[in-house]
C-alpha cells in the first residue's frame, strides 16, 4: 500500500524508464492514476497503458526490466496477452497493458491521463478513448423488478433442494446487480466518480441510503431466505409486485427457514 505522492511519483518514474526505450511512445494513466487522482488513497493502485512503436509491443510484455529497474517486482501475473498484474517489492500494486497506436482504436477505457509521451509521436486526445462503452445502467425498473422476483422464486426452490450456493447467487447476487443498474432511477445519486465498468464501485458514497440497507439484503450463505424476504419487502416498496408471486416467495422462504430450524 502507498500514499498518493508515492503512487504519482512511481508513475513518473515509469515514464522516465520508458523514455530510455526508443520503441516506447507514451504512458497513459487510468482510473485513479488517470483523471481521478482526487480519490487516491492508501488502497489505490497503478493502472496504466504503455504505448509502443508499431511492431514493438512484445518486448515490453516478455521482459519487465523497464519496471524492475525502478523497483524489484515481488510478484507478477500475466492476466492477459497484453500485460500483467504485479506487486513492487515496496508494496505498490498495479496492472498494465501494452498497445501499439492503432490498437487503441478498439481498446475499452475512459478518463486517461498522459503521464509521458515522446514529443510529437502521439496526439494527447488519444487519452479520452475512441470506442464507445456500452451503458451498464438500466433504463427500466419493470425489467429489473421482473427479473428480481423470478430470481427469488427460483433461488428459494434451489435452496430447498439443498443447492445453497446456487440459491445465494439467485437471491444475493443477480438481483443485486440488477438493482445497482437502476439505482439511479430510485434514489438521488451523490456525484462521486461513477465507474463505467462496475455499478458497485463507490456505491456507498454515491447511494448512501441504499448502502444502509445492503447488510439486510446480503446476509450470507446461511441466511439466504432472510435476505430473500427483505429484498421482497424492498421490491414491494418501489414496485407493484404481483400478489401471487409475493405469496409464493414468502411461503418458500418460510419453508427454508423452518427446514433449517428443524434440521
Amino acid at each position: 500500500m502507498a500514499n498518493k505522492n508515492m503512487l504519482l511519483q512511481r508513475l513518473d518514474d515509469i515514464g522516465r524508464s520508458l523514455e530510455k526505450r526508443a520503441d516506447a511512445i507514451a504512458l497513459i494513466g487510468l482510473g485513479s492514476a488517470g483523471i481521478e487522482t482526487d480519490r487516491i488513497d492508501e488502497f489505490s493502485d497503478l493502472d496504466f497503458f504503455v504505448i509502443s512503436a508499431p511492431g514493438s509491443k512484445q518486448p515490453f510484455i516478455d521482459c519487465l526490466d523497464w519496471l524492475e529497474e525502478i523497483c524489484p517486482l515481488a510478484y507478477r501475473f500475466k492476466n492477459c496477452e497484453l500485460g500483467y498484474k504485479f506487486l513492487f517489492d515496496d508494496g505498490i500494486y498495479g496492472e498494465f497493458a501494452v498497445f501499439e497506436p492503432e490498437e487503441l482504436n478498439s481498446a475499452l477505457y475512459t478518463g486517461g491521463r498522459m503521464i509521458w509521451k515522446r514529443s510529437s509521436s502521439i496526439n494527447d486526445d488519444i487519452v479520452a478513448g475512441k470506442t464507445p462503452l456500452a451503458s451498464i445502467r438500466g433504463s427500466s425498473i419493470d425489467h429489473f423488478a421482473g427479473e428480481a422476483v423470478t430470481n427469488l422464486y427460483v433461488g428459494l426452490g434451489r435452496y430447498l433442494r439443498g443447492e445453497k450456493l446456487s440459491a445465494l447467487k439467485f437471491i444475493q447476487s443477480y438481483p443485486i446487480d440488477g438493482l445497482l443498474s437502476v439505482l439511479h432511477l430510485l434514489e438521488p445519486e451523490t456525484e462521486y466518480f461513477p465507474d463505467a465498468f462496475g455499478n458497485e464501485r463507490r456505491m456507498e458514497r454515491r447511494f448512501p441510503q441504499m448502502a444502509k440497507a445492503m447488510g439486510g439484503l446480503l446476509q450470507g450463505y446461511d441466511k439466504t431466505p432472510e435476505s430473500a424476504l427483505l429484498l421482497l419487502e424492498y421490491l414491494e416498496s418501489i414496485y407493484p409486485v404481483n400478489a401471487r408471486m409475493s405469496q409464493e416467495i414468502r411461503a418458500l422462504a418460510m419453508r427454508c427457514i423452518n427446514q433449517r430450524i428443524e434440521g
